[in-house]
């Protein structure tokens, strides 16, 4: 399937808005004036080399760090109050893959700030748990331990885990890295199916020419924003170089980790 990169009308409602935010890390800035929005039915690209400050947006816009100016809404409200509408797929190396959960547990697990910790799932989070992994076709092996699955498997299960709190907002941190070629395309279309549903998606990618078919927008984030826009706009070779902290066009294919 073809993804629809068409970027959704100005009229579509802001799901998140992140205005002139500044994070301190270890008394260095990491992140500076930072603003960015990401409306109903769009998926935005965020690029940027390693130390960029894209994981840590991303940890801003799930409110683990506290802006030191700055805010992030989600759906108009601050995300202090919004918690429960971002869904979150972090890198693989993130999660402990040798808990004794099985795919269905490892789901679940991402209701627990509906559930709260101390009281068990309900109809309703079993149900959103059970189409979770339906849509990324893990349905015959949601008992499996986690443990046993392959690679590309175990990124579906972050992805339903995520699915599973029924976001408004879904944050992507590289998804597609060292995934076969049937993972990936299974992904894309779920992704597409998604922004066709009113989701609004931002994924942290190293992957080029991945984002520039699937966002209908780019963001170059070198602790600040440096340009925001359609890729077939942002062709200016300059403001690459100046978003990846680079002089030459060779540096900036290293920089993008592509070979001549």
């Amino acid at each position: 399937m073809t993804p629809d990169t068409t970027p959704p009308t100005s009229s579509a409602p802001p799901v998140l808005e992140v205005s002139s935010l500044s994070v301190e890390l270890g008394g260095r800035l990491a992140l500076s004036d930072v603003g960015l929005t990401v409306r109903a039915g769009e998926l935005v690209g965020l690029i940027g080399p390693n130390g960029a400050g894209k994981t840590t947006l991303l940890r801003a816009i799930l409110g683990l760090l506290t802006p030191h100016t700055g805010s992030v809404r989600i759906d108009g409200r601050p995300v202090e109050r919004r918690r429960g509408s971002v869904g979150y797929v972090p890198q693989r190396h993130e999660f402990a893959w040798d808990f004794p959960l099985s795919v269905e547990q490892a789901v679940l697990t991402g209701r627990t700030r509906r559930i709260g910790l101390l009281r068990r799932p309900g109809p309703a989070d079993r149900a959103a748990v059970a189409e979770a992994i339906e849509r990324v076709a893990l349905t015959a092996l949601r008992r499996r331990p986690i443990g046993e699955l392959s690679g590309g498997q175990r990124q579906r299960v972050l992805v339903a885990r995520a699915l599973a709190l029924r976001p408004s907002l879904l944050l992507l941190d590289e998804p597609f890295t060292g995934l076969d070629v049937p993972t990936q395309e299974l992904l894309t279309s779920l992704f597409h199916q998604l922004r066709q549903e009113n989701k609004a998606l931002l994924m942290t990618t190293h992957d080029l020419p991945a984002a520039a078919g699937m966002a209908g927008r780019l963001c170059l984030l070198n602790r600040t924003v440096v340009a925001d826009g359609p890729p077939g706009e942002l062709r200016d070779p300059a403001v690459w170089l100046r978003a990846f902290g680079v002089t030459s066009s060779d540096q900036l294919l290293t920089s993008l980790g592509v070979t001549r």
